[in-house]
């Protein structure tokens, strides 16, 4: 099988700008939907002696004014968590909820209340963006270490854009931003790490290999060609777990799940994309992967 992945990256490249126009307008029009983890509220969880009727205990939730609930299951079917933002003016707190299931013959036994206060969420989502930053600071780092300074801007490019569509969708629809979501972003900066550098160290490989012959740009597309079977192997059994995690995982890891699957796509999508994209942008060439004469050549393959 022999792909011209080089002939078709300009398209595919302007397709990755259109995507990443709507992906930052829609953050810097609507924003995120933060869940409570970051706007901080008020969290019940439930347990029932049987399975709990979901949609009763919204129903009855639903006619208290100026709120508005999640209600999901966490663990089993009796497990149920009840999350909102408290309003002090409307009296609206964990004993409000309580008092209405009570009424309603719904309440099941009360097994936690709290209350997560706006300054925590905030600290959350700080550090988690601080560890994005963090990790895509050591990925440069390594990447140049380990490979050459061009594959480190291709990488980092890739996982920018990764991270930049996952939030462009989550705001485009108006999904629900939580800890689980900015778990899930944290795993796909490794994974769309992973895919990057298996495509780098092949293409370093086959540069550095003094039988080959052909450009650079033949180079690389052989490269790709090398690498897709495990690419679409791999995306496609890690995808099989996560459509069934987020068909039977309930509600509570149906954000997590949605956000590794968009993640694994869209990882894979890059890795050949955008890495070869900024490679191909910035010349690549056989001469730069050249090393000095009392520098011994090693060549990996994470294939």
């Amino acid at each position: 099988m022999n792909i011209p992945f080089t002939k078709f990256n300009r398209p595919a490249l302007l397709f990755s700008a259109f995507m990443l126009f709507i992906a930052v307008g829609a953050l810097f029009l609507k924003g995120l939907n933060l869940g409570l983890d970051f706007t901080g509220g008020v969290s019940v969880e439930l347990k029932y002696e049987s399975k709990a009727d979901l949609e009763k205990i919204r129903g009855s939730l639903n006619e208290i004014d100026g709120a508005n609930f999640v209600v999901l299951n966490f663990g089993s079917d009796e497990d149920v968590l009840i999350k909102f933002q408290s309003d002090e003016s409307l009296n609206l707190n964990a004993e409000t909820v309580i008092a209405k299931l009570q009424e309603d013959n719904y309440l099941g036994e009360v097994t936690k209340s709290e209350t997560i206060f706006p300054q925590i969420g905030e600290e959350l989502r700080d550090k988690g963006g601080i560890a994005i930053l963090v990790a895509i600071f050591a990925i440069l780092l390594y990447i140049i270490f380990r490979f050459q300074i061009k594959f480190g801007y291709g990488a980092i490019a890739a996982l920018v854009h990764d991270v930049l569509i996952i939030l462009g969708i989550f705001s485009l629809f108006n999904l629900t931003f939580d800890l689980s979501v900015l778990a899930a972003l944290l795993a796909i900066v490794g994974y769309s790490l992973n895919d990057s550098i298996v495509v780098s160290d092949r293409i370093r490989e086959n540069l550095l290999d003094k039988n080959a012959k052909g450009s650079a740009d033949s180079l690389i597309n052989l490269s790709l060609n090398q690498v897709l079977t495990r690419t679409i192997v791999t995306s496609f059994t890690t995808l099989l777990v996560l459509i069934a995690l987020l068909v039977a995982g309930g509600a509570a890891l149906q954000n997590f799940s949605l956000a590794l699957s968009i993640g694994v796509v869209v990882g894979s999508y890059s890795s050949i994309v955008i890495v070869v994209g900024v490679l191909l942008g910035l010349n690549l060439s056989v001469k730069d992967m050249e090393k000095p004469k009392n520098e011994p050549e090693e060549s990996y393959s994470l294939d």
